[in-house]
């Protein structure tokens, strides 16, 4: 094997990186400023809302998805995080966490539908679903930084790149589900493409989707800390203070926060997918 010269695919990279570097101003800035946009709209939004009115709505929300039990947990868990002090980054994490989960959706549901309709395009999709799923965060976490530098963008960006794959697979998954039975009959109607799509696939995949957007907001959210390592500010950024500073009552305070905010996402979400799948 060491007769065989070292391929240079690092040197590759570097030079693809800075080809596009060159053009950062107009292929990145645009992107920039439209996540930015978002996270702090996201962000604007909730902070306007009134904590205990905020509390009060998502713990209804949280009965009619979820049951009592799930009310109980998100009203008594929202208000140990207000008493704690980490309303204020909480509401920062969730703009982050919303933002890039409405980039995800946005994205992977188009590619899962394409995944699902042409093989092809599945085959050669599949593989660079693996690659993002599988390469370790601090990888891309390097481009992201050279091409949006520091702060929420790069981390919505290494966010989203760790959160698509599940919805584009659950996607491409639940519209192969659908019994050909169905899309017989809706051909015998004499059914378009798009209305098949839209009458038939979707509302049959509609809880598989939702289970992969499920997957989606946890995702994101536990990209939260390295997020916070590039600048992004919110829950993450306190656990990576409490670690360089080895603060272990705050890192426990601001990682009991965030557990607390998935608990809450995921039955929510989870709940959400159940109901769709027993109507």
């Amino acid at each position: 094997m060491d007769a065989v010269p070292k391929l240079p695919i690092g040197e590759w990279m570097e030079g693809f990186v800075e080809v596009l570097g060159q053009y950062k101003g107009v292929l990145f800035d645009p992107v920039s400023i439209v996540i930015s946009t978002m996270v702090t709209y996201c962000s604007t939004v909730l902070a306007e809302i009134p904590s205990l009115i905020l509390i009060l709505l998502l713990g209804a929300a949280a009965w009619v998805f979820a049951g009592r039990a799930s009310m109980v947990f998100t009203v008594i868990g929202l208000s140990l995080i207000h008493n704690l002090g980490y309303w204020d980054e909480t509401i920062e994490t969730l703009g982050l966490v919303l933002t890039a989960t409405m980039i995800s959706i946005a994205m992977g549901i188009p590619v899962g539908i394409l995944c699902a309709r042409h093989d092809t395009f599945r085959k050669l999709v599949t593989p660079v679903l693996d690659l993002m799923q599988t390469m370790p965060a601090f990888v891309y976490l390097i481009p992201a930084i050279f091409f949006f530098g520091l702060g929420e963008v790069p981390g919505v960006i290494a966010s989203v790149i760790f959160a698509l794959p599940p919805i584009v697979r659950l996607t491409n998954l639940g519209i192969r589900q659908v019994p050909a039975e169905m899309e017989e009959a809706a051909d015998a109607f004499g059914a378009t493409g798009w209305q098949k799509l839209v009458k038939v696939q979707l509302p049959y995949a509609k809880s598989t989707i939702l289970a992969g957007v499920n997957q989606c907001i946890m995702l994101a959210l536990s990209m939260v800390v390295i997020a916070a390592m590039i600048g992004a500010k919110g829950l993450g950024a306190d656990v990576y203070r409490a670690v360089s500073q080895v603060d272990i009552g705050r890192g426990f305070e601001a990682g009991l926060s965030i557990v607390i905010i998935a608990i809450i996402l995921d039955r929510l979400t989870q709940h959400a997918g159940k109901k769709e799948r027993n109507t």
